[in-house]
């Protein structure tokens, strides 16, 4: 709760700090994005927070990029290290995409009894695989 309410007062004051730092009034921004004055007034005041595509358009009227409205800097922030990708699921692309749609092709020709059979064979060969 206390976090939200900090993050609708940050997001304001800096659309209000970067606005005024431009020489710009509501009116201006209201002429520039289309958003009524008293909406960015309630983002302003700390009343609203505003969707992402709401603070594009707001970052296209004040001619910055939305990370401003986030960071106080003026260089962008440091890309945060990830984990290597992992490996496509199987199935993904290639040749396992060809075997699994050819699977899904013959299961769906499979009749409601042997579609039951063949899901409680693989519930219980998973079972038996998590045990070990």
């Amino acid at each position: 709760m206390l976090r939200s309410i900090l993050s609708k007062m940050l997001i304001g004051q800096k659309l209000r700090e970067i606005r005024e730092g431009k020489n710009l009034s509501q009116g201006d921004i209201e002429r520039r994005t289309g958003l009524l004055r008293c909406y960015t007034s309630r983002v302003e005041n700390g009343h609203t927070v505003p969707s992402i595509a709401t603070l594009e358009r707001y970052a296209r009227a004040l001619e910055i990029p939305v990370y401003r409205l986030f960071y106080d800097s003026e260089e962008p922030p440091k890309e945060p290290k990830l984990h290597a990708k992992a490996e496509p699921e199987w199935g993904a692309s290639g040749d396992h995409r060809r075997e699994l749609h050819h699977f899904a092709k013959l299961l769906s020709q499979l009749d409601d009894r042997n579609r039951q059979l063949l899901m409680v064979m693989a519930t219980r060969m998973v079972k038996r695989n998590h045990i070990k």
